[in-house]
């Protein structure tokens, strides 16, 4: 039995729901739109405003199939009815971001800027150039793209410099003393 799987999905108002007859969700709300196809061994339904997600068998991986499946779907109505954001913080002396168009230009102390291409369904704003807020209707995409950014100065333990997700700790290290 999945406790996760079993529970059925709210719509909200302002979103629609579709689902073919051979898995393919597509929802569109306020946000945008999205789509996904539900594994073969999961059916979908919607009814009184509510999606209900059931498997065909009782083995292992199709449990497991369920609760994600239910928790990707709930996503994607989430994601296009409220949406996704994260926060990143530039920490360093000299690093600094800044949006160009659909370029965003991070300075992370090396010799030349790094220009990042912002995908399709993202938004970036840059705040005070040193913090970074990505917002997007897919949960999967604005996580992949906040570590995308963060890649390329991770925090480093010594000093702390680099890009970090808002709130996140970074456990120092002493250095080296002297004798």
């Amino acid at each position: 039995m999945s406790r996760i799987g079993n529970k059925a999905i709210e719509i909200p108002e302002k979103v629609q729901v579709n689902i073919n007859n051979n898995g393919a969700v597509s929802v569109e709300g306020p946000k945008g739109k999205l789509s996904w196809k539900l594994p073969r061994e999961i059916k979908a339904s919607v009814q009184d405003n509510r999606i209900s997600l059931v498997r065909e068998a009782e083995t292992r991986s199709v449990k497991a199939l369920h609760g994600l499946s239910r928790s990707l779907v709930h996503n994607m109505v989430q994601g296009v009815s409220q949406g996704f954001s994260k926060q990143l913080e530039v920490e360093g002396v000299g690093f600094r971001a800044a949006v160009q168009g659909s370029i965003l230009n991070l300075s992370l102390g090396f010799s030349h800027p790094i220009p990042f291409q912002i995908p399709q369904g993202i938004k970036i704003t840059v705040t005070e150039a040193t913090k970074i807020n990505i917002e997007g209707a897919d949960k999967k995409l604005v996580g992949q793209v906040a570590a995308d950014i963060r890649g390329f100065y991770p925090p480093e333990p010594y000093k702390g410099k680099g890009v970090r997700y808002a709130g996140e700790q970074i456990r120092r290290k002493v250095g080296k003393t002297v004798q």
